[in-house]
């Protein structure tokens, strides 16, 4: 196993910044990279960050975690969370921990965003915190 953690992004994830501010903040996706590279190496760990607006890609790359010994998978699949049983399998046919994460809480937002494949299949979630999540997932992930 390696010190490395995946950090999957799924669909618009590329758009943070400019999509929806006042739900997602101002944040680019760069900005968050450059940030949870730098919390990784204080923890200890290195990044792969990755960004695709496709299912089959994030699945691959779940595929390639479990291939690659990374010591664990953050997972915010966007609103592929709520439809895919296709990243709910790849995740079940891993041994590599997932942590799912999401910037809003989706608990808290429109009926359809409150059942989460990915949250079923994931070790833990965390949602709500912003883009601090990701930090918080790199935390837990450190521990594991």
């Amino acid at each position: 196993m390696t010190d490395t953690v995946m950090i999957l992004n799924g669909p618009n994830l590329n758009l943070l910044g400019v999509r929806e501010p006042e739900i997602y903040g101002s944040e680019t996706l760069d900005d968050l990279a450059e940030r949870v590279e730098a919390k990784a190496s204080a923890l200890g760990l290195t990044v792969d960050m990755r960004q695709s607006n496709h299912e089959g890609h994030l699945t691959d790359w779940l595929h390639e975690a479990q291939a690659d010994g990374v010591k664990a998978v953050i997972l915010n699949a966007g609103a592929l969370t709520h439809t895919s049983l296709a990243l709910y399998d790849a995740i079940k046919s891993i041994r590599t921990p997932v942590i799912e994460v999401h910037i809003s809480n989706p608990a808290a937002r429109e009926a359809y965003r409150h059942k989460s494949y990915v949250g079923m299949a994931a070790l833990g979630s965390i949602a709500g915190f912003g883009t601090y999540g990701y930090e918080m997932a790199l935390e837990a992930a450190a521990r594991l």
